[in-house]
């Protein structure tokens, strides 16, 4: 694969390698080829496997990508160089590189002379000698290489002339590639400048260059930029900025900001407004909530609260928005807070599919409502299924599937507190006709969701679809002790869409009904809509 284009770059995601050195992320098999897979339909032209002399694991990874290929992307082991006094050919871990079958290997080295005396405990010309018996072996056995100068930059400042012998020495051995890693993430975007255009001036056009940046520093996406600014032509780094320590270059920002930006090509745009879901795929393999406020594929990214703010964006999106959303597979949201004002109500008016006018009282009322329950605790922006049904409350549009008469939770801890059962019982009036049920449940949230399904399941069977996906409870004031105000939010989906509810109240139990009840009752509604 060679350059074609001034203007191409050629992304490197090391999510499966790099990405999963991250505390507490951990991935299965399933999982590593389910993130390949959708990183190959992105576009992405290099994926990280993994090392395959390493772990079972990633031996397997690439045994079943070479039965089941990738469409377009080149799958990558990851290995480093020979070990000090040995022979390539003699290492059993290259010999797992050569198994994995791929046309591109990466091999890493050492390029700071400090972590050749001190940490693998060798001379600075058998280091030389490691990157140069490793880089010959693999291209002779027809691997393309791609050379990760490990520590490139700190070694570069601390011995400039050995830094770049290290490189030399991979260019002459048949790497193709040399990309400089900041691995220590200590490098700032001046620097990364400097030293990236010193290294072009020593080696032909031809030789082409990439970079690796971490984020201790909380540069990497800044320092990435600046090295391809500075003429690199590939950039590494991982999903959602996963990563050992602080993390890697976040290629969620910087692909957008290479592509929209600066103009470079990256991935085809089409591919492109698939950013965002991709995004929140790996976060949910990996089994890490989403961060809602991340450049471009957050939740928040396009998330507009000050009613000043809202009326502008409505009547130009450029006044505060510096991209289209959707050119990044993102939407404009308009939240509704204290801060909001009539603009922001006639916003998600017509969202919910409610025409609602400017000069209409009901929209003084809304925000009057929206106001005082805010003030109580409540939080609309993160809770929109209730703000509808507050709205439709208003505008005396809101349905009415069923209506709770009471409900009593008794919760048995057994023997131990790990055996803790709960028992509610409810009484719901549906359609004239009083439900008494009961149910259990491993909590007393749990066992209410599930008494109230139980009353209501023979009139509406659509609710055996709607399953309670997140539960979440905060202390608003926790001054008060045990008579703080609590807020509890609850997250309900049918398989196609979520949505979520609130509740507010001095008794946590109460707080939970409310939202529970309100998320059932927005299904309904929902469903309702959608089937006439």
């Amino acid at each position: 694969m060679t350059v074609n284009s001034s203007h191409q770059l050629w992304i490197y995601d090391t999510t499966l390698r790099d990405g999963t050195q991250r505390e507490g992320l951990s991935v299965s098999l399933e999982d590593k080829l389910r993130i390949a897979r959708r990183l190959d339909e992105l576009g992405i032209p290099f994926i990280e496997g993994g090392w395959p002399g390493a772990n079972p694991k990633d031996v397997e990874l690439f045994w079943q990508l070479k039965e089941q290929p990738l469409k377009q992307a080149q799958i990558v082991p990851f290995c480093s160089t020979r070990r000090p006094n040995k022979q390539a050919s003699c290492e059993p871990m290259l010999q797992a590189i050569l198994a994995a079958g791929t046309n591109w290997v990466t091999i890493f080295g050492k390029s700071w002379d400090l972590h050749v005396t001190e940490g693998i405990k060798t001379s600075l010309a058998e280091n030389l000698e490691m990157i140069r018996d490793t880089i010959t072996y693999l291209h002779g056995h027809g691997r393309r290489v791609i050379y990760d100068a490990e520590h490139w930059f700190d070694g570069y400042k601390h011995n400039r002339d050995y830094a770049l012998q290290t490189l030399k020495t991979a260019v002459a051995a048949g790497a193709e590639w040399l990309v400089l890693c900041d691995t220590n993430g200590g490098t700032l975007p001046h620097e990364i400048s400097q030293i990236v255009t010193d290294v072009k001036k020593n080696f032909p056009e031809h030789i082409q260059l990439g970079i690796h940046t971490h984020n201790d520093s909380d540069t990497a996406i800044a320092n990435a930029l600046a090295g391809v600014m500075a003429g690199v032509t590939m950039v590494q780094g991982t999903i959602n900025g996963y990563g050992e320590r602080c993390g890697n270059a976040n290629l969620c920002s910087l692909i957008p900001n290479l592509q929209l930006k600066l103009g470079y090509k990256c991935i085809s745009p089409d591919r492109l407004s698939n950013l965002a879901q991709t995004s929140h795929f790996v976060s949910e393999v990996v089994n890490l909530a989403s961060d809602e406020h991340a450049p471009f594929v957050g939740r928040s990214a396009f998330a507009h609260k000050g009613g000043i703010h809202v009326s502008a964006v409505q009547r130009n999106p450029l006044t505060y928005e510096h991209i289209e959303p959707e050119k990044v597979g993102n939407s404009r949201r308009i939240v509704i807070s204290e801060q909001a004002g009539i603009s922001n109500v006639l916003a998600k008016a017509s969202g919910f599919g409610i025409k609602l006018e400017k000069n209409h009282p009901a929209t003084r009322q809304i925000l009057q409502r929206l106001k005082e329950l805010e003030s109580q605790g409540y939080q609309f922006e993160a809770a929109e299924a209730s703000f509808e049904l507050l709205m439709r409350s208003v505008l005396q549009t809101r349905p009415s599937f069923f209506q709770v008469k009471g409900f009593q939770i008794h919760c048995d801890l057994g023997s131990s507190l790990e055996t803790t059962k709960a028992l509610a019982t409810v009484k719901v009036a549906v359609i004239g006709e009083d439900i008494w049920e009961a149910a259990e449940g491993n909590g007393p949230v749990a066992a209410m969701d599930a008494a109230l399904r139980k009353a209501l399941v023979k009139f509406y069977p659509q609710i055996n679809t709607f399953e309670l996906t997140d539960y979440k409870v905060r202390i608003l004031n926790g001054h008060s002790g045990t008579s703080a105000t609590t807020r509890a939010m609850v997250e309900i989906g049918n398989g196609q869409q979520r949505w979520t509810t609130i509740g507010v109240s001095n008794n946590i139990l109460e707080a939970s009904y409310q939202a529970v009840v309100q998320g059932l009752e927005y299904g309904l509604m929902k469903h309702s809509q959608l089937n006439g």
